[in-house]
């Protein structure tokens, strides 16, 4: 029997490192040793098949001892360690923006690119969690008839600004429904206090996801456009999106539209998504909502009409769960594909 793999699990008590270690524990991925680090300096464990295992700080000695190690921490983590870990031979997948622009760093979704992949190049970069759904969704419509043109608005759930911001929406939520208790149909909302995010989210919504750029971008905004266009191997593509902060707590919701090369019409574009993996496509007058399908793992698609402005341009309805396809899962994913590959196998004392 081949003895499984020793996996690091960096930003392990995080919320995306939760996660991670769920699917793992529910998944056949053969981890012979756990080990996860937390980025904090509390004496911490997580659970894991039954046992509870330390989650101390980081060590540099036992990362490089690790045959795969995932980031699911900040960017600054993943710069400092990412690169030394892949020159010593450990798979790297990284969930961070640290690299995703890199040139020599692969951006990895596998049901879209996955032939991107280099046995040798060991450090490995997810994609955002709002670019994974879109990607995933619009991977067969591109494959009918070329993209062109990508314009979009997203609807991003607060669980993708991370546990801080989710605890502050729950408080300006309590402060709110206190509010809301009364007989008066339209009571005075409460002055809420914001320290996370830039304005109230709690019965409220705001068009910034991160900084503001010279040409009046955010920088979630950009990312979408520079990562598509990585993606696909677009450089031209014209990527156009708004990206807005919605009071939902998980699942991403997108309203996009796409105009291809040729013409695909929207009966076409039905069939080839239902045919693609990790999609699930919704019949005419139904569609999802993030309370309902932000959890779990398909990219859920539905309302694809032509959007009434050019013959070749389509309109949907996107949700993903930004937690799994669009962190999670995604990494767990890059790594089957590295093992069924036969590149990911246990190093031993004498390393690769």
């Amino acid at each position: 029997m081949t003895r499984g793999l020793r996996v690091g699990v960096v930003g392990a008590t995080g919320m995306v490192g939760r996660v991670l270690l769920e699917r793992l524990e529910r998944s056949r991925f053969p981890i012979g040793s756990l080990l996860p680090f937390s980025s904090g300096r509390k004496q911490v464990a997580v659970s894991f098949r039954g046992r509870r295992v330390p989650a101390p700080g980081l060590s540099r000695t036992a990362l490089l001892s690790c045959d795969l190690v995932f980031l699911v921490s900040s960017d600054e983590i993943s710069l400092k360690y990412g690169r030394e870990l892949a020159r010593s031979g450990v798979w790297v997948i990284d969930d961070s923006a640290a690299f995703r622009m890199a040139a020599d760093v692969p951006l990895i979704i596998p049901e879209v690119n996955e032939g991107a992949l280099r046995r040798n190049k060991r450090l490995i970069a997810g994609p955002n969690c709002t670019t994974a759904g879109l990607a995933v969704a619009l991977k067969p419509i591109h494959e009918k008839g070329t993209l062109e043109r990508v314009r979009m608005a997203s609807y991003q759930a607060v669980s993708g600004a991370g546990r801080q911001a989710l605890f502050e929406f729950y408080a300006q939520a309590r402060r709110s429904a206190r509010a809301l208790s009364g007989s008066n149909p339209l009571p005075a909302v409460p002055r809420l206090a914001a320290d996370i995010f830039p304005k109230p989210i709690a019965m409220n919504l705001f068009p910034q996801i991160g900084g503001f750029g010279p040409e009046g971008d955010t920088s979630e905004e950009l990312k979408v456009r520079r990562e598509m266009r990585k993606l696909f191997g677009l450089a031209k593509l014209e990527v156009s999106t708004t990206a807005v902060r919605v009071p939902v707590i998980r699942g991403h919701s997108l309203a996009v539209w796409v105009q291809t090369r040729r013409a695909v019409s929207p009966a076409t574009a039905r069939a080839a998504l239902k045919k693609a993996p990790g999609v699930r496509v919704w019949a005419e007058g139904r569609y999802p909502t993030p309370l309902a399908e932000g959890t779990g793992d398909p990219t859920h698609v539905a309302r694809i009409r032509r959007s009434g402005t050019g013959s070749r341009e389509l309109s949907m309805w996107i949700v993903s769960d930004n937690l799994l396809k669009g962190a999670a899962l995604n990494s767990i994913q890059i790594a089957e594909t590295l093992r069924r590959r036969g590149w990911l196998k246990p190093r031993g004392k004498g390393g690769a």
